[in-house]
């Protein structure tokens, strides 16, 4: 049978454009991908990079104010968010452009707009055509939703931060993992009075206890009205904002309502269904190992799956199912001690078990300390702590989990997830020369465990 293409991707974010590329320009196969919204997909046009030149910016003022220790004769004035956001979509254009600009050259035809599966070789397009294709794969992400909730539609989702016409004076975000934790230190960074709603007891669920623990004790020490064990049951438009009632029974006005409250597959409306390709409760596609749905011809890869929703682990998987449909060498994704940066304030680093996991699994070591960063102990003031932990397996001395809390958190765990990747000993770090006067250091002069199981 002659099809029009060799492979038609669903989905031009980070994933779906790498497969799209690599299986072009590496394999000589004939791709096209349709994209109904821009080209980059979350992480670049809604997600990661602006999310983290929000964070770059918040942290600007502290940054003035420290500088004065340090001699600097300087004062700030007030934040321009219309200068910072025409700044930021100016280069959300640009990295939208190189994406466009990298199908173009490995020669994948792009068609911008919806398109939805209509049988195991069939795509077709909002036009009306339709292409086939041998192989097609779905790399359509996943979206942020509202909460069931009387008066929901009132308040914002993540996507909508970044078209704010102007800075709220108050906010509410609602949400306790990353995202609503990110977005609360943004904020509260740059001036804005925030309050944040959790309904668990402690944010970053699933993360490591003692690290969240701290996480949350400094946003608290920032100015951020972090209140946990409380939901939102009501929202109602008033004068001069959005009334809210919690589920304590306490009401009060904000400005602005965010929620960050969990994320879905985007497979409504694909004809996924009809296909026969199986979805799951939330409606995520269902793959195996090599991202294979239960139709054979048809793959999917990225949050649409609901396996581990990070832009790196979908490139990842884009990569694998290249290797194994079009260089016929079989590769499963590895999901094993992935680090994971979050852009909390302070920001979160974390690679392998948290102490709580660990402890479940077997007998271990914890190596911890906290402390008070240099440059921000110098400068006085309400200075953030830093924590550094190590978890040690006690049968084979393996580091079995790395945590940081502190500034560059993000940097260093890129650096000691190779370490524990590679599966480094307690012995192996201690072994390593310290980098002195630096925060990693912290991580190779840890001698005496702090707690054993």
């Amino acid at each position: 049978m002659s099809f029009d293409y060799d492979l038609f991707v669903i989905g031009a974010g980070s994933g779906g454009v790498r497969a799209a590329r690599v299986a072009a320009g590496e394999t000589g196969a004939k791709v096209a991908i349709a994209e109904e919204s821009r080209y980059g997909g979350t992480c670049v046009i809604r997600g990661c990079v602006p999310k983290k030149l929000m964070v770059f910016a918040s942290g600007y003022g502290a940054a003035v104010e420290e500088a004065s220790a340090y001699g600097w004769d300087v004062q700030i004035g007030d934040f321009s968010w219309l200068a910072f956001r025409e700044k930021l979509m100016a280069e959300l254009d640009r990295l939208e452009g190189i994406y466009q600009r990298l199908l173009e050259n490995s020669k994948v035809e792009r068609f911008s707009q919806r398109a939805s599966v209509v049988d195991a070789h069939t795509v077709k397009l909002a036009d009306g055509t339709t292409k086939t294709a041998k192989h097609i794969l779905i790399a359509t992400g996943g979206r942020p939703v509202r909460p069931d909730l009387p008066g929901a539609e009132l308040g914002m989702i993540s996507d909508d931060i970044f078209d704010l016409p102007e800075l709220p004076k108050t906010v509410l975000i609602v949400g306790g993992g990353y995202i609503g934790s990110e977005f609360a230190g943004i904020f509260n960074g740059l001036g804005v009075k925030v309050t944040q709603f959790y309904r668990g007891l402690q944010i970053l669920r699933g993360f490591d206890e003692e690290a969240r623990t701290l996480v949350a004790e400094e946003m608290r020490n920032a100015g951020v009205d972090l209140q946990t064990g409380i939901d939102v049951t009501r929202l109602e438009a008033v004068s001069g904002g959005i009334k809210v009632t919690a589920s304590d029974g306490t009401v009060a006005t904000y400005e602005k309502v965010i929620f960050a409250t969990g994320r879905k597959p985007n497979t409504d409306g694909m004809g996924l269904d009809d296909t026969g390709v199986k979805l799951g409760a939330k409606g995520e596609v269902v793959v195996d190992d090599y991202s294979q749905t239960s139709v054979p011809s048809i793959y999917a890869i990225g949050d649409v799956t609901d396996r581990v929703q990070l832009t790196p682990v979908a490139i990842r998987e884009g990569m694998a199912f290249v290797e194994t449909v079009f260089k016929g060498n079989p590769t499963k994704p590895d999901y094993e001690l992935i680090p994971t940066a979050i852009f909390t304030q302070p920001e979160f680093g974390t690679v392998g078990l948290s102490e709580e996991e660990a402890r479940v699994k077997e007998p271990i070591e914890v190596y911890a300390t906290s402390f008070k960063p240099m440059q921000q102990a110098f400068a006085g003031g309400a200075a953030q702590r830093m924590l550094m932990k190590l978890i040690v397996s006690k049968a084979t001395r393996v580091v079995l989990g790395c945590h940081i809390v502190g500034p560059s958190a993000g940097e260093m765990i890129q650096l000691a997830g190779i370490a524990v990747k590679m599966g480094a000993t307690k012995e192996d770090f201690d072994r390593t020369v310290a980098v002195h006067p630096s925060a990693a250091e912290e991580l190779v002069t840890m001698r005496t465990p702090v707690r054993t199981t």
